[in-house]
This record gives C-alpha cells, structure tokens and sequence, in this order.
C-alpha cells in the first residue's frame, strides 16, 4: 500500500499525497488530478468543493480556529 500523507497547512487547506481515492456523499467517485497531491478546502469558501481555488486568502481564513477541541 502506498503512503498518504495529510498535512494541514496554516490557513490554507488540506494537502493530501499519495493515492487515496475520494468519494462524494452517495459513495461516488470524485476525479482526482492523477499526480496524486490533493488539496482539500477547509474554509468552504472554494467555488470547486471539495477541492481548494484559493479563496481561503480573500476572506482570511484562520485556520487554527479549526484546530480547537
């Protein structure tokens, strides 16, 4: 099996490596750039859910707010 590797990054989004493969809701599969490095929105203000576009720096997203237990 091949190493994934989820790594939060600072008010950015989830940088996953590795093949992983991702699933919508229902179960169905959700194309993934076959280079294999996935970034995940975590702000949700992404225009391409589930993936990041950048818009976590137009509205200063904090991300250690995500962090709290």
């Amino acid at each position: 099996m091949a190493d994934v590797r989820i790594q939060v990054l600072e008010n950015a989004p989830l940088l996953v490596t590795g093949a992983v493969s991702l699933v919508d809701h229902q179960g169905n599969p959700i194309p993934t750039p076959k280079d294999g490095v996935i970034a995940l929105c975590r702000c949700g203000a992404s225009k391409t859910r589930p993936f990041c576009d950048g818009n976590h720096k137009i509205i200063g997203f904090d991300g250690s707010l995500c962090l709290q237990p």
